[in-house]
């Protein structure tokens, strides 16, 4: 008696080593999202939005460009997913405004950024400050998710000046928003300083002179009168 004949091979199938079709290819090998995003942070941190490429992001992620928009759109919604993964890991790692004081706070918040934008783990600098000076071209809504995330810095700055001023450690009538657009931009310096290859040590010295700008509290004298 006859065996049945085989099931025709799918077309382009290659036989197998016994003469039996191999199955068709199933779908590419899954990925760690968690991994690749991490991946294409230190890329984009590395080299800024507009310099970076495709395929700079898939060699470094270990996928192809159809598994890339598939998993995070395109491009630019990949940048900014990796800007909120930054944010959450690095920029808002350091909880500066527990410190006692306003002053206090200001100063390990600068202390701690010398120290994170000269890390050896990691690219020099701030990424949110190389996506400030790297998406010239990027899209409307892209730059204004940005200044956003800018603003919410300033923002939470200002708000530990004011908590200094109603708690009596800031002197009164300190202009909160002046100071913590100030101190902003000493961030922002210091990080280019860091791309430029500046050392820690010249960070911290900047801090120091950075903080002979806080006000200081004005002691109130007491009355040498008798009683």
């Amino acid at each position: 008696m006859k065996s049945p004949p085989r099931p025709a091979a799918p077309r382009n199938a290659a036989p197998g080593p016994d003469g039996a079709p191999r199955k068709p290819r199933g779908r590419p090998r899954s990925f760690d999202r968690e991994a690749a995003l991490d991946a294409a942070m230190e890329v984009f941190w590395r080299k800024g939005y507009e310099a970076t490429s495709i395929s700079d992001l898939t060699d470094a992620m270990g996928i192809n460009p159809p598994s890339l928009y598939a998993a995070f759109g395109d491009k630019e919604r990949l940048f900014m997913a990796a800007i909120e993964r930054y944010s959450a890991e690095r920029g808002e790692s350091c909880p500066y405004a527990c410190e006692p004081t306003a002053r206090g706070a200001i100063r390990r918040l600068l202390t701690y950024m010398a120290h994170e934008l000269t890390g050896g783990d990691h690219p020099r600098g701030c990424m949110m400050m190389m996506a400030a000076a790297t998406s010239a071209n990027a899209s409307e809504v892209m730059q204004k998710a940005l200044a956003s995330k800018r603003a919410a810095g300033r923002e939470s700055i200002r708000g530990r000046i004011r908590q200094g001023i109603k708690e009596g450690d800031v002197p009164a009538g300190t202009d909160a928003a002046a100071l913590a657009d100030f101190f902003s931009t000493v961030v922002a310096g210091m990080s280019m300083q860091a791309r430029d290859g500046a050392s820690r040590k010249s960070l911290l010295a900047t801090v120091d002179n950075a903080m002979l700008a806080f006000p200081a509290v004005v002691a109130k004298k007491k009355s040498m009168a008798a009683a």
